[in-house]
């Protein structure tokens, strides 16, 4: 197949940025999109030109630092896809293919389709993990854990830490991938310990980068993993919760 590409292009975050177009041809449809991205850079590097910048790691929709708009949408026209398993089979002959990184004031260009993500490392660092010594590993058996809140656990430790929810919000929240870096912990035994805790370091230090939720939706919508906003629920009652059991713990003062 042969499709026209646009490309951002911006060599440093204090650079004007701007589209390249590129016409490539024999693309195979079975190609990921990251590998349609590998052949420019390839056809780029023979013509004695520098390559376009973007990040990619597994390829296997795990680690997510592939996360780029595709056509203005994030990650690409297939939902619960991450860039990487996005496939060229996905888009037509001749089609005009538009890629650019993650638009958010918290994600900064680094180089063409790469972002500094870094504010998504500092919300981890507030809290999102468990510290507590607990001894040794009990038996699997040992702490009854209901069903469902395993499975919901579980359904937040899908998350990766893309971005892309917070690329696809009119408002650069960030308060899908904080909630489910935070109901992973704090719905399961082990951590309960520090959960009010890190529940409030978390959402401050969220706060403190990215804007505010307004329940537009578009996050769950663009995630690669199908993160279901009920979790910002959950986030939101166990912030308030916080704020008021926890008070002596963390050092809050109340009049």
């Amino acid at each position: 197949m042969n499709v026209t590409v646009r490309v951002w292009r911006q060599e440093d975050a204090g650079s004007a940025g701007r589209f390249e177009t590129h016409q490539l041809d024999d693309i195979s449809a079975d190609m990921s999109f990251l590998e349609m991205l590998d052949v420019l850079n390839e056809r780029l590097i023979e013509a004695g030109r520098e390559p376009v910048a973007f990040d990619s790691d597994c390829r296997e929709g795990i680690c997510g630092t592939c996360g780029l708009m595709i056509n203005g949408q994030a990650h690409g026209p297939a939902e619960a896809t991450a860039t990487c398993q996005l496939h060229m089979r996905k888009f037509s002959e001749g089609d005009t293919i538009t890629i650019e990184p993650w638009r958010a004031a918290a994600f900064p260009i680094m180089r063409d389709l790469i972002v500094d993500r870094s504010p998504l490392d500092a919300v981890i660092e507030a809290g999102g993990f468990i510290s507590a010594d607990t001894g040794g590993a009990p038996d699997a058996n040992l702490i009854p854990v209901p069903k469902t809140v395993s499975d919901a656990a579980m359904d937040a430790a899908a998350c990766i830490g893309c971005g892309a929810c917070v690329a696809a919000c009119p408002n650069s929240a960030g308060q899908l991938f904080t909630s489910a870096k935070l109901a992973h912990l704090n719905l399961v035994p082990q951590g309960q310990a520090q959960r009010w805790e890190r529940t409030i370091d978390m959402v401050e230090t969220m706060e403190a980068f990215f804007g505010s939720c307004t329940n537009y939706g578009e996050c769950e919508k663009a995630c690669p993993k199908g993160i279901s906003i009920d979790f910002i629920a959950y986030m939101n009652r166990d912030f308030v919760k916080a704020k008021m059991k926890n008070r002596k713990l963390i050092g809050q003062k109340f009049p």
